[in-house]
């Protein structure tokens, strides 16, 4: 029993006299360095790549929300080519597809009856005595322009010349393909020159318009290419044609128009667009996207002072695209950087020192 209690003596004067050493010699005042060393092995496994960092031109995409509308210089208005009564209305539906040379309206017209008359009387003189005297050929292509005025086609008017006499209903052809957007007459209804008939838009293509506040209207110009996706679908590329300046809701906007092509016709006025502007690029420090670490503490890269031997640098950073960001502060041209496994080296650090390396800058 007395030498148990002794062999534990021992051991407690032992103790005490190491927690009571003194170290000689001078002491560092140093924090310890935060300075992140990894093997060959580790660097390879984690795939960790540096790049020295350089200027490069930055060029960054902004999406600006837009709206499609009808282009206004293709809407057309079909009216009345003469006085008369409207016999037939061959489309009554709104939302109707028209091509162009298909048959709109029937109209019994007492003045177009009496330019036919007068067509086949200027013939008939220039075939029998326009040999002798060819004034009469002009009269008769005189009377014929006038048909082709008020709208009648070559191929009726070669139609009259056939039948021999004056047709007292006129069929009129659609001028060009389009979309009904209302009909403005019913049948039966008398009608003076020029009354509209109907009201056509034409979907081929469309105008794109987006509101741009000012700092975003210097990123664009009339001329100037930018992207456009609607629903979802593959981006099309269209020349911005106009920006006019507006008040808005107590705002100064922009108001910029594109045109975008919409030959499948798939496209409808009212759909929301999305506008991508690219704004100006710059010549400016650059790096991946991914070589930045953002947390709540800050954002930070990894600079490789040594091979294999990663410090945290605190960055600031400016613009940014899907691929490069922009640094504004933090580094130098020629330092190089981890652009690959910068979150393994980041998790590494904080297995090793406890902490986060923007934790460390701050204290």
């Amino acid at each position: 029993m007395k030498n148990y209690l002794l062999t534990g003596l021992l051991l407690l004067l032992f103790s005490a006299c190491e927690r009571h050493t003194t170290i000689t010699g001078p002491v560092s005042t140093q924090p310890p360095t935060m300075d992140l060393m990894l093997t060959e092995s580790q660097v390879r496994l984690a795939n960790i790549q540096t790049r020295e960092i350089g200027t490069q031109i930055l060029q960054q995409a902004h999406v600006i929300n837009g709206r499609l509308k009808e282009d206004a210089t293709l809407a057309a208005v079909i009216s009345s080519r003469a006085a008369g009564r409207l016999e037939r209305l061959y489309h009554k539906e709104v939302g109707r597809n028209v091509r162009k040379g298909e048959p709109l309206y029937e109209l019994y017209s007492e003045a177009l009856l009496t330019y036919q008359q007068e067509f086949l009387w200027a013939r008939e003189q220039a075939v029998t005595i326009g040999v002798d005297k060819p004034r009469y050929e002009s009269i008769e292509l005189a009377a014929r322009k006038k048909l082709e005025l008020y709208g009648l086609s070559n191929s009726q008017i070669n139609q009259l010349v056939v039948l021999g006499k004056a047709q007292p209903r006129i069929t009129f052809l659609a001028p060009s393909a389009g979309i009904i957007k209302s009909v403005e007459a019913t049948e039966g209804q008398y009608v003076a020159e020029g009354s509209p008939l109907y009201a056509m838009e034409n979907l081929t293509s469309l105008w794109v318009e987006a509101d741009l506040y000012a700092n975003e209207a210097e990123w664009v110009r009339e001329g100037d290419k930018v992207l456009v996706q609607v629903d979802g679908q593959q981006q099309l590329e269209c020349r911005v044609d106009f920006l006019s300046p507006e008040f808005k809701s107590n705002s100064q906007v922009w108001v910029m128009r594109a045109t975008i092509s919409n030959s499948s016709g798939q496209l409808k006025p009212g759909m929301p667009a999305d506008v991508i502007v690219n704004q100006p690029a710059k010549q400016t420090l650059v790096l991946p996207v991914q070589a930045v670490i953002r947390s709540a503490a800050g954002t930070h890269v990894y600079v490789e002072t040594e091979p294999h031997v990663f410090q945290p640098r605190t960055v600031v950073t400016g613009r940014e695209n899907f691929s490069d960001v922009q640094i504004l502060n933090g580094l130098a041209a020629g330092e190089r950087v981890a652009v690959s496994g910068a979150y393994l080296i980041y998790s590494e650090f904080i297995l090793k020192h406890g902490m986060n390396p923007m934790e460390h800058n701050h204290h």
